[in-house]
């Protein structure tokens, strides 16, 4: 948009040399943006050679589930080393290199590592220089099928200057000239942009039919095949496998989704305010956060980059990063909490000037710091409240937490109603002082779809119960822990701990504070033996080179604090290591809120501080050995979107049979059994033998591994690793995973463990407490008509350009508001209804016109993803979708994800 803002330009090929690897998410994203065409460069080596051998490096890239062709879109792949110009005329770098003009003497560049270098060309020379890089050209032409042939001439920080510049275009321009004039050479050499590159190829593929035999091709073009499936692990050379970077700087990978989620939030508050907004007034707030909603999207755009989210920067440009997310966030914080007033109808002036009435529940300090709860003070004879937002498409029965400065407190709902609570005392990573003193609310909360609802926090409302403390145990090896007031303590006796809720009862081995196993209410035992590991390796940001298996390092005697509550229980363990520290403890807890998603998975947060040099060149590890006889296979995502099939070769190291874990990984067994593991960041996973699955969780390295950072990953911040495990049976029968090449699906309830975990509630308090007798109004928000279905996700509902809002004003024709949907597939061998409210699914059609209460949709019409097609059939979407302006019927096949641009008008 803003390329056709600025320059009226609308891109439609793709260019990514430098990505380690490739996922098929970005070719369906680029499809239904209208783009044609792709070209990738990071592939594993032997792939390139596979593909080269059957003239396969120019391929059409389609989507896993798609049986109709509407997700094709042409791929050029390169076929050498690097993107280099010494990698990019021919098979030969030592004869490409001299054909690099940038490398002459004069310039600053490396010069040609193989010994010969560069010579002006002159008319003496030109003849021998033009067939010796003709023949390069000649050569790399035999490994695609067309007479078409891309050369680029570049790489990383060049024409900097236009000498540099004047220099390959001199050199080129005689070289062509020659080829040109010289018929007996068939050849036609020139300058050209990648699009000249990709139409002269179509036009040639049109006129000549260069497909094989019994090849699966493509309608959209003709004379290549197609492919399906993602290019990870990547590897360049020998067994360097670019695994390392899935985990480098995991602290600020969880960043990323937190900015990813509050922007999300964010957009949609906007989207309400200015949906019910119909003077200049109330238009004030909005606009005056307009700038800073366009910031955060660029700092989060920014650190999408491929030497960003990876881990791969250097340690200035981390802190950069790191800076520009964390000035978003808390801008996006303030914006959100002066929101929620005027939604509520609190903020009656709507103007902005005054301070905002809530602080967010989370508090970051620092860019690189863990955020912090916000302690409620709850005074005798006060109130305070809790507005809870909900960024999802259905209601949300949760348990949820808050910290107080004193325990004796009851809750609240908006209508004044006791709420059942539980308190139990917030803990720490210290061995000496385990409590912090604060302590922790539970309660279960009820939030609209994508809307508010407020609590309170009372201390001494007549008529209501106090939260109920939660039982503590204690198993002190390292160091006695205190009982708390006003808590009963216990001290553990045996060798085994249980907790449990409705649905499972989770055993712990004591000496080590570890989970053992877990026996499901319908009598079903799993064993989930929890191991916490090092691997002492040799790699760098990108590289993960192991030097052997990961070595337990969890002893016997450590601390553990159990709270049994009536919400939620809880397994604190600080466990006993050979360092002084121990880099790692953890909590294990589930929840019993009846009738919520939380009730039946098990929730696990790492605290793990990799600091020092005790831990150079070591990755800390957290690794589930279970029962299931997974065969080695497992299912990782790709980017939250889609699920890939993980098998692990015994022909490839253990490096290579690493996989990205943007948020899930699975594993089923022959039984229909499944365990899975959701994560709220980025991660690498493996399963590395039958039943075991492992996620790193952070490296530590002391080198640079050669590939252009030139450091090691040295800076490790504190950090929190939070996972949602979730084990399911089959209630039908499923695929077979050794058989089946094709990925499973997540179950419904799977899908909404990953929606709960990655888009959470925020929670604003109140920055002052109430009176007790002061009167409030019942404040809640509940801007859908109806929950939608609970497979259809709202990727983002949002205002695409709020500085021009108002300026923009209907008669300019483009509809102001963007809603995009994705129907999410699952599997229907797992429980339909998700084993939670869930009423509907979207095999029913969902009406735009009445999706909102109280606001009118007007003007609506579908659009590309990128907003600039309305033609949406040269997307390949189906028909139907274009006629939601008719109707207002949205109808999604599972998988695809749909934009709609339309206006909003208060009043039905």
């Amino acid at each position: 948009m803003w390329l056709n803002d600025t320059i009226g330009f609308v891109p439609k090929n793709s260019w990514a040399i430098d990505p380690f690897g490739y996922s098929p998410t970005m070719a369906y994203l680029f499809r239904r943006m209208g783009f044609e065409n792709m070209l990738i460069q990071r592939t594993h080596y032997e792939l390139k050679k596979e593909l080269a051998w059957n003239k396969n490096l120019e391929y059409v890239w389609r989507q896993s589930w798609d049986a109709n062709e509407t997700t094709d879109i042409f791929v050029h792949m390169m076929p050498f080393y690097s993107y280099d110009i010494p990698h990019t005329c021919g098979p030969e770098p030592a004869i490409c290199c001299q054909f690099d003009f940038a490398r002459s003497h004069g310039f600053s560049y490396e010069l040609c590592p193989w010994g010969q270098y560069p010579v002006e060309t002159n008319p003496e020379n030109v003849q021998e220089r033009a067939l010796k890089l003709l023949d390069q050209y000649r050569k790399k032409s035999t490994l695609y099928r067309t007479n078409t042939l891309l050369v680029p001439l570049g790489d990383d920080f060049r024409y900097v200057t236009a000498e540099e510049a004047e220099a390959q275009f001199r050199n080129y321009q005689m070289i062509f000239d020659y080829i040109n004039s010289t018929p007996s050479l068939n050849a036609e050499a020139k300058f050209g942009t990648l699009d000249d590159y990709f139409q002269t190829l179509r036009e040639e593929a049109d006129r000549i039919n260069y497909s094989v035999p019994r090849e699966i091709g493509s309608g959209q073009i003709s004379g290549f095949p197609s492919l399906s499936g993602d290019f990870f692990t990547y590897a360049d050379r020998q067994k360097d496998y670019w695994s390392g970077y899935y985990v480098s700087r995991p602290f600020f990978k969880a960043v990323d989704r937190v900015l990813e989620q509050t922007l999300r939030a964010s957009e949609m508050l906007m989207a309400f305010l200015l949906g019910h907004c119909q003077r200049p007034q109330c238009e004030k707030l909005p606009m005056r956060y307009a700038y800073k909603l366009t910031a955060a999207r660029r700092n989060l755009a920014l650190f999408q980059h491929h030497d960003g989210v990876t881990g791969t920067a250097k340690d200035h440009v981390v802190l950069d990063y790191g800076t520009r997310m964390h000035t978003s966030l808390q801008d996006l914080q303030i914006f959100m909490s002066k929101a929620i007033e005027v939604l509520l109808g609190i903020r009656q002036e709507k103007y902005d000037q005054t301070p905002a009435l809530f602080d967010p529940e989370q508090v970051r300090s620092k860019y690189d710091a863990l955020p912090m709860h916000r302690a409620i003070s709850a005074r005798k004879g006060t109130v305070q409240s809790v507005v809870l937002f909900n960024p999802l498409e259905q209601t949300r029965e949760e348990v949820v937490m808050v910290v107080v400065s004193r325990q004796d407190v009851s809750v609240l709902d908006s209508n004044w109603t006791c709420v059942q609570s539980q308190v139990s005392p917030e803990l720490q990573h210290d061995e000496s002082k385990i409590f912090t003193g604060r302590h922790r609310i539970h309660w279960k909360a009820s939030i609209p779809a994508m809307g508010l609802q407020t609590y309170y926090i009372a201390n001494g409302f007549a008529g209501c119960e106090k939260a109920k403390p939660a039982k503590l145990k204690f198993s002190s090896k390292l160091s006695s822990i205190p009982c708390l007031a006003p808590y009963a303590c216990s001290k553990v006796e045996g060798d085994t701990v249980e907790i449990m809720n409705r649905h499972q009862v989770l055993t712990f081995d004591v000496k080590h504070g570890l989970l053992q196993k877990v026996i499901h209410k319908n009598g079903l035992q799993n064993v989930v033996v929890e191991e916490i590991a090092l691997y002492s390796s040799s790699g760098g940001a990108y590289l993960f080179l192991p030097d052997g298996d990961a070595q337990p390092i969890i002893k016997s005697g450590g601390n553990l604090v159990i709270s049994e509550g009536i919400l939620m229980q809880e397994v604190y363990s600080y466990p006993k290591t050979s360092w002084e520290k121990t880099p790692v403890s953890h909590s294990t807890r589930i929840y019993n809120g009846g009738n919520t998603v939380q009730d039946f998975l098990i929730e696990k947060e790492y605290h793990v501080e990799l600091l020092g040099k005790d831990f150079n060149d070591r990755e800390l590890i957290v690794r589930y050995k279970t029962d299931t006889n997974n065969k080695r296979i497992f299912y990782s995502d790709l980017n939250g979107y889609q699920m890939s099939r993980r098998e692990t070769y015994d022909k490839i190291p253990l490096q290579g049979n690493y996989y990205p874990m943007p948020s899930l990984a699975f594993m089923q067994g022959s039984n229909g059994q499944r365990f899975s593991v959701h994560s709220r960041q980025a991660l690498g996973a493996a399963s590395l033998k039958e039943g075991w699955l492992e996620i790193m969780l952070d490296r530590r390295l002391v080198r640079d591994d050669g590939r252009g950072l030139g450091q090691g990953v040295m800076d490790n911040r504190v950090m929190n690793v939070v996972f949602h495990i979730l084990m399911e049976s089959n209630i039908s029968s499923t695929s077979d995973p050794v058989s089946n090449p094709l990925p499973l699906s997540p179950s419904l309830l799977s899908h909404r463990v990953n929606a709960q975990l990655n888009y959470p509630l925020h929670a604003f308090i109140a920055k002052k407490p109430q009176e007790i007798s002061a009167p409030t109004h019942s404040r809640s928000f509940s801007p859908l008509a109806a929950p939608l279905p609970c497979d259809l996700h709202i990727v983002s509902f949002k205002v695409p350009r709020p500085s021009k809002y108002s300026q923009q004003q209907q008669q300019l024709g483009d509809p102001r508001l963007v809603l995009m949907l994705h129907r999410r597939n699952w599997d229907s061998s797992y429980c339909k209804k998700g084993q939670s409210q869930c009423t509907a699914v979207a095999d029913e059609s969902v009406n735009l016109f009445n999706m909102f209460k109280d606001l009118t949709v007007l003007n609506a019409r579908a659009t590309s993803l990128n907003l600039l097609h309305d033609d949406t059939e040269m997307l390949g979407y189906t028909e139907q979708f274009g006629d939601v302006a008719r109707d207002g019927r949205v109808i999604i096949p599972p998988m695809e994800i749909q934009a709609y641009k339309f206006e909003l008008r208060p009043g039905q």
